[in-house]
């Protein structure tokens, strides 16, 4: 053989090794630039900076199209953003980066019920419930989107497991409450919303729930102090002073049920006017 044939093809094969060895070389400066991009980016969402975060997020991923954390903290940030069509696009590209990622799971199901896909986002919550069953956060979404789907003893199980992880989440308690009330269990519900009231005493929804099953007990001037909370917690809570003209008027206080009726009506509770009609016709 030919040796300048042989020392070509040594040439050429050492060509090769060095355009293979620069390769990885700009891979690996890549993925350290990515690295960079990527730490930049959470420091600036850190600091609240979320289109400057979003913005190093898309060069790390331009950098590094394999950085399964790059897509998920992009799709937090455009969630935070608003954005939750992206921010469910790239939670879907980090879990099919790593499949085991039950952040992602739980990120995207988040975008879905921000969308309204209650029944996709309760699908990602129990994946991410798979992929870690001590994942409090996703038992209480699941939970709130089962509420909304209507099952209200799934709903409760899964608030109840909440609860079980996390002892001190008031949340978890003013939920469960809330289904154990539409699941006709009043006691039950009291309950709950005692407990949520004494993790947070300036939980305003919790009055007004505890408020709505004295009404439903027949305790119609409990009923009204626990909406007078409500009411002065949260001054523009139509249904609370809705509910407090309510017992009121069961109470024969019909000036005052008219002059709550008027005040819900005014902040955009318009069944009230209904109410109001039927009191000055009685009067």
């Amino acid at each position: 053989m030919n040796k300048f044939f042989i020392l070509f093809l040594m040439l050429g094969l050492l060509f090769g090794c060095g355009q293979e060895l620069h390769q990885s070389v700009k891979k690996e400066a890549n993925n350290k630039n990515a690295q960079t991009y990527l730490d930049m980016g959470i420091e600036k969402g850190a600091l609240g900076d979320y289109t400057g975060a979003m913005q190093d997020y898309s060069k790390a991923i331009e950098l590094d199209p394999e950085d399964a954390k790059a897509y998920f903290r992009r799709g937090l940030t455009k969630g935070l953003l608003g954005d939750h069509t992206g921010a469910m696009q790239d939670y879907s590209k980090a879990i099919k980066l790593n499949p085991a990622d039950a952040e992602a799971y739980y990120g995207r199901g988040l975008a879905k019920y921000s969308l309204e896909d209650y029944t996709g986002a309760m699908q990602d919550y129990s994946k991410a419930i798979e992929l870690d069953p001590e994942y409090t956060e996703a038992y209480y979404w699941r939970g709130l989107a089962k509420y909304i789907l209507q099952d209200y003893t799934g709903a409760m199980q899964d608030y109840s497991k909440t609860i079980k992880l996390n002892p001190a989440d008031a949340e978890a308690y003013y939920g469960r409450g809330l289904a154990k009330g539409l699941l006709e269990d009043y006691t039950g519900a009291m309950q709950d919303f005692n407990e949520a009231i004494k993790l947070n005493p300036e939980y305003a929804e919790a009055y007004y729930g505890r408020g709505l099953v004295k009404y439903f007990l027949g305790d119609h001037a409990g009923s009204m102090q626990d909406y007078s909370k409500a009411i002065k917690l949260n001054p523009a809570d139509a249904e609370a002073y809705y509910g407090r003209g309510l017992a009121k008027y069961y109470l024969e206080d019909d000036q005052g049920a008219l002059s709550d009726l008027s005040k819900a009506g005014e902040l955009g509770y318009t069944q009230a006017y209904e109410l109001i009609r039927e009191i000055q016709q009685q009067m």
